[in-house]
């Protein structure tokens, strides 16, 4: 199954900091990490973060992470955010179960 991807509009901001080699890789990774399997957990791209309701998933690529949801056909981007700033943005941002 494919699944659409859609940008939150804080996604879409993210992504515009970030520079332009960065930018390109994200948007490779997610066509192809998110694209086919998005809830497919692996060691080193794909995460399910335990104990929260929103955001569902991470996906890392390299110093960057992408927290999304999977809804039914679509994978929903929420935040493109560093490595460094990914645990307090998890904090402020993100819904308890």
């Amino acid at each position: 199954m494919r699944y659409e991807i859609l940008l939150a509009p804080q996604a879409v901001l993210d992504l515009k900091l970030l520079p332009a080699r960065e930018r390109a890789a994200v948007r490779d990774a997610m066509d192809l990490h998110l694209r086919h399997e998005p809830t497919r957990a692996s060691r080193c791209r794909i995460k399910r973060l335990q104990g929260l309701s929103k955001p569902e998933h991470r996906l890392r690529i390299g110093d960057v992470r992408v927290s999304y949801d999977v809804t039914d056909g679509s994978v929903e981007i929420l935040a493109v955010i560093l490595k460094s700033s990914a645990g307090r943005w998890l904090q402020e941002e993100g819904e308890r179960q």
